[in-house]
């Protein structure tokens, strides 16, 4: 499967930003999604993760109630609303598929998108 992310900008501090990724090649319904970060010199972290169904929903301390994640498998899209925006949010944003269980842990997703960066000024 192949992951498309986009919506990233720049935004200032206390804004919004929605990022999509749109999946091709097999339907995404097959799989858990998540969302990851990385900003510069620092490790790729969880920051949302969601079943294929949508039944369970994970999200990392440092988005909980600002961020949300959702899904439409029928557009084959995920989505990660981000509200009330901090600098701190600054990084690339990636996509991740994978079979099983949500993790937090990075290399056990299978698939993962290009990257959308997300840049918040204060």
């Amino acid at each position: 499967v192949q992951l498309q992310a986009s919506g990233g900008g720049l935004v200032q501090a206390g804004g919004s930003l929605r990022l999509s990724c749109v999946a091709s090649g097999r339907t995404l319904s097959s799989y858990n999604m998540g969302w990851f970060r990385q900003a510069p010199g620092k490790e790729r972290e969880f920051v949302a993760g969601i079943t294929w169904r949508g039944g369970t929903i994970r999200y990392a301390d440092s988005v909980k109630s600002r961020f949300t994640i959702s899904r439409d498998n029928a557009k084959n899209t995920v989505y990660l609303q981000m509200n009330s925006l901090k600098p701190e949010d600054t990084a690339v944003y990636y996509c991740a598929a994978k079979d099983w269980v949500i993790t937090t842990t990075s290399t056990e997703y299978r698939y993962w998108g290009q990257g959308t960066q997300v840049t918040v000024s204060s």
